[in-house]
């Protein structure tokens, strides 16, 4: 059985679950409204203030759904209760990021500033150096992560660049003639 998927989703107080018709489920929770069709292999039940996921045999698609479902039913869940969170940080002279009203202006080295415009449901905030996405739906905030990272990736002379927080950087040595100086 599947380590993931045999573990029941716990569901946390003010979190409204909805069994749809062809396993469309709703989740409702204080910071919003998450909707997804899962496969129709897949089989949920609330049980005493938790989702089961479970699947009909041991056949390998099967297997692979239904670690998958529990994930993403259980990422539905952490989002309308907490929300995810994804930091990127830019580095490099002259390189900053900053808020015009929802949109994300990034002057990262290009002869004009790049305004990236957030999509329904996600959220910018800019501390310094480092932008904070978002949102209630962790596949969402993600790709507008990677998409923000896509615009300027670090570089590996010196660095530059717009990375995760935390994002180790491979760095190389650059030109063998310039060691002496």
């Amino acid at each position: 059985m599947s380590r993931v998927g045999k573990q029941p989703v716990p569901l946390a107080s003010g979190v409204e679950v909805t069994l749809g018709e062809g396993n469309d489920i709703t989740v409702k929770g204080p910071k919003g409204e998450l909707q997804r069709t899962f496969p129709d292999i897949i089989r949920f039940a609330i049980e005493d203030d938790q989702i089961v996921v479970t699947r009909p045999s041991d056949a390998s698609t099967h297997r692979a759904l239904h670690g998958l479902s529990r994930s993403l039913l259980n990422n539905m869940v952490v989002g309308v209760t907490d929300g995810f969170t994804k930091t990127l940080e830019v580095q490099g002279v002259g390189y900053r990021a900053q808020l015009e009203g929802n949109s994300l202006r990034l002057a990262v080295g290009f002869s004009h500033p790049v305004i990236v415009e957030p999509p329904e449901g996600v959220t910018f905030a800019v501390e310094g150096p480092r932008i904070n996405v978002s949102g209630i739906d962790k596949e969402q905030v993600g790709q507008v992560a990677a998409d923000i990272r896509k615009i300027r990736p670090p570089e590996p002379y010196k660095g530059k660049g717009i990375r995760y927080l935390g994002e180790r950087v491979r760095r190389k040595a650059g030109k063998a003639g310039k060691v002496g100086v």
